[in-house]
């Protein structure tokens, strides 16, 4: 800022007063668009409004006790404000650090929502990623974001990397968004090959209908798509509900997988060792399609296997499935004989499932089992309560 334009602060604070001298300050910054300086002014004008000292406007240090609550509103409006004005600017990342501070990531992520990851430069795709996925302000945008600039392989293994911060909601946009891209790829590749294997034939809008009955379309180890990307879209894609619509599409690169020459179908750890056709049965009972026969795949796959380990990852898929297909008693039966000591911070809880089946008889049977005072008691005591509100 000029001389000149320091001169309003110093007229404002002679005639006016020091507030006058803040509120100069203030719409000089802004008409500037200077918004870094401009928290800083905020800040000056709020502690001349507290009576507090000036010249460290954002510190907290030389705050008393019984101003602190109000200096900290100040501070909370003065980043809001100057945070918006950054959105508005299309300034994400310095935007970001505003809000990052004040714990309010909710309007950089709408505005990474919002953002075209079409025509962004390398700069501004670096930025936009490191705030997004590494900083975690949206890291559904920032793979969206990630999609768009550096394809499939990238994101899939970023994804990898991010999957276990998510939220179910995050991963299940994740997953639509990785399916939608593999079919799209999937597909323009199966159509080409279609074209000139069968010139004159209609050609299939999915799928399902390209390669049925057409096992020549993958003889001599034939594939039509990165096999790696397929095998961990498949994978990602059971975060995906009955009420997503990329369901439909997940069940068909299954189907697609399993016909793949033996080579390309890589095992994975039990239950998913056959894995399309593990898949297949796993998306069939989300989507409720032929959903008995799908959970059958898994119930005897559990009852066959031998070792330890093994056994007690098939029967949390199982239980985790049947929770899904909203067969709690089941799950609660299963639970009880193989996973009954299980209870993972934010994740399955063998007690919260007997709950929610209304089996807290299981609950008490593991507990007796295994000597354990506090859940023991705590199913006794839920087994008493639930017997009198029944009674009532």
């Amino acid at each position: 800022m000029t001389a000149d334009g320091l001169e309003p602060i110093r007229r404002a604070l002679q005639s006016e007063g020091p507030v006058a001298a803040a509120d100069a300050l203030v719409q000089s910054l802004r008409a500037r668009e200077e918004y870094d300086q401009l928290f800083d002014a905020l800040l000056i004008r709020a502690r001349v409004e507290l009576g507090l000292p000036v010249v460290k406007p954002t510190a907290f240090d030389d705050v008393p006790p019984e101003k602190l609550s109000a200096f900290e509103e100040a501070y909370i409006a003065a980043a809001r404000e100057v945070g918006r004005l950054l959105l508005d600017a299309g300034k994400i990342a310095r935007a970001w650090a505003y809000y990052r501070t004040i714990r309010e990531p909710a309007p950089v992520a709408k505005a990474l929502d919002e953002i075209d990851a079409k025509g962004l430069d390398y700069d501004r795709t670096n930025e936009l990623v490191e705030i997004a996925l590494h900083e975690g302000a949206n890291r559904v945008a920032g793979l969206r974001i990630l999609l768009a600039s550096h394809g499939t392989c990238n994101t899939i293994t970023m994804s990898d990397q991010v999957l276990p911060m998510m939220t179910p909601h995050e991963r299940r946009q994740v997953a639509a968004m990785l399916v939608r891209d593999v079919y799209e790829g999937l597909s323009e590749n199966l159509k080409r090959d279609f074209e000139s294997r069968y010139p004159g034939t209609a050609i299939p809008e999915t799928i399902r209908r390209m390669i049925e009955g057409r096992a020549e379309l993958f003889e001599n180890g034939n594939y039509h798509i990165d096999v790696s990307h397929l095998h961990s879209t498949v994978r990602f894609a059971r975060a995906l509900t009955r009420d997503d619509p990329e369901l439909a599409n997940a069940i068909e690169l299954a189907e697609y997988g399993s016909r793949l020459d033996q080579q390309f179908r890589y095992p994975a750890d039990p239950p998913f060792d056959d894995y399309y056709a593990a898949h297949l049965a796993y998306f069939g009972a989300v989507a409720d399609v032929e959903r008995d026969a799908s959970l059958d795949y898994f119930r005897r796959r559990l009852a066959s296997e031998s070792d330890d380990r093994d056994r007690q990852i098939t029967a949390y898929v199982l239980v985790d499935l049947l929770v899904r297909c909203e067969r709690q008693v089941e799950a609660a039966e299963v639970a009880a004989t193989h996973l009954a000591d299980l209870e993972e911070p934010g994740g399955f809880s063998f007690a919260s499932l007997c709950g929610s089946a209304g089996r807290i008889d299981l609950l008490r049977t593991a507990a007796e089992r295994a000597g354990d005072p506090v859940r023991y008691a705590a199913a006794i005591i839920e087994e008493t309560r639930r017997h009198f509100r029944n009674d009532e």
